[in-house]
This record gives C-alpha cells, structure tokens and sequence, in this order.
C-alpha cells in the first residue's frame, strides 16, 4: 500500500490522530482535514486515493460533500468512506445513495476499518481501464504507477492525473484555466499559476526518468503532451 493516500475527514482531532496511527501501520500516508471546505481544497490540489468522510462536519456535512464530490466528473470516482454514528437502516441508505462506497458506524474497530480501506480500494482499482501507452510512458491506472521503459517514475498524485490526462489527449493545447477544470474540477478556486508548479513538477520527474520534451509549453496558450520534440 505504499505511496497510496488516505484523506481523513473529520472535526474531532482524537479521531483523526487515532484513525491516522492505525492507517499508518498499515502503511498508508495520510493526510487530515477537520471541515468540507479544507477537504475540498486538499481534494483539488492534491487529489488522495480514498477519503473517509465523517458524517457531522461544521460547514457542511460530509453527505452533502460526498454528494459534490460524486456529482464532479473529475471526482465521481474518488473511493469514499463514510463515517458515522448514525446506525439506522434509512441513514445507511442516504449514506450509499449519496454515493458513498461503504458506509461504516461508529465506535468501530480500527482493524475492521483497515481491512474495510483495502477493500473498497481493491474495488475501486479493478475498475479502472486498462493500461495508458504514450510514447516511452506505460500508465496504468490500476496501480496509478507509471512506468518509463523499465524505470519507475516517481509522481505525486497531482502529477499523475496531470500526466493521465495530458497523455490520453495528445497533441492537443491546453490553456491553464481548461487544465485546472479537467484535473482538479470546475468547481475548485485556484491560482493559474498552481498549474505552472506541477507541470514543472511532472517535466522533472519525466527528465529525471529519460522522457524529455513531452511536456511542451505552447506560448501564450497552455500545455501539450507530445512524444514529437519542437
């Protein structure tokens, strides 16, 4: 499970520190967030492989954002786990009906919600299409791991979809602001310029793995994915 990512959403910090020690040992990274709007903006910038989202959050409830989320097509296949301790048979079927892929009650053993995790990513994974060939680039969106020839290529999950998309529309010139809708939804608030950070982030780790000169800047346009060098 290494380098797979688990976003924590909940507003009480014992949670969290306790959901996040047992993710860990199971060899999880994870990343924590105590309100739907934190939630959403680490979602954008640096999408996780799975959310547990507690029900009960102070802005807006962790339904409603499952709802979002699921309603984006940048996001509406994020594996989400919901928490609650609502344990009625009517609150399990708003849960899964907003689209949540499993739905877990509280107090719950933290080995059950380990293995609950794996599952639903095994799920998730095997449902995914199957392998990207761009050039020397192997995507697999199974793994989400790239591979440059023999080689590994190291990339943050930001960099990934970034690299999935740009490589299943090649040749085609993508303004900053169409990159920013695609990859981290139209319904995120940022900075163009957060695209100039991992575009420079995934060239390097594509030099770094031989591949250079796919990533193209067009001027006074956008980006490209080409394997033909300018």
């Amino acid at each position: 499970m290494s380098n797979t990512r688990i976003l924590i959403v909940d507003d009480e910090s014992a949670i969290r520190t306790m959901l996040a020690f047992n993710l860990q040992r199971a060899g999880f990274e994870v990343s924590q967030a105590e309100d739907a709007g934190s939630a959403r903006a680490q979602i954008a910038s640096d999408r996780p492989d799975l959310v547990l989202m507690d029900w009960m959050l102070p802005d807006i409830s962790g339904l409603e954002l499952t709802r979002s989320l699921k309603r984006d097509e940048n996001f509406s296949d994020l594996p989400i786990i919901m928490l609650t301790a609502r344990t009625e048979e009517r609150d399990k079927i708003h849960g899964l009906d907003s689209g949540a892929d499993d739905y877990v009650t509280k107090p719950f053993s933290p080995h059950e919600l380990v293995s609950r995790v794996k599952a639903v990513l095994r799920r998730t994974q095997t449902q995914e299409s199957g392998a990207i060939v761009a050039g020397e680039l192997n995507i697999d969106p199974g793994s989400h791991r790239v591979l440059a020839g023999e080689h590994k290529v190291k990339l943050g999950p930001t960099e990934y979809r970034l690299l999935k998309f740009l490589a299943t529309h090649t040749e085609r010139v993508y303004s900053r602001g169409q990159l920013l809708d695609r990859v981290w939804g139209a319904n995120v608030y940022l900075e163009e310029r957060t695209v100039d950070v991992h575009i420079r982030r995934l060239r390097k780790a594509l030099e770094d793995s031989g591949c250079e000169g796919y990533i193209q800047t067009v001027r006074g346009v956008g980006y490209r994915f080409s394997t033909q060098l300018d």
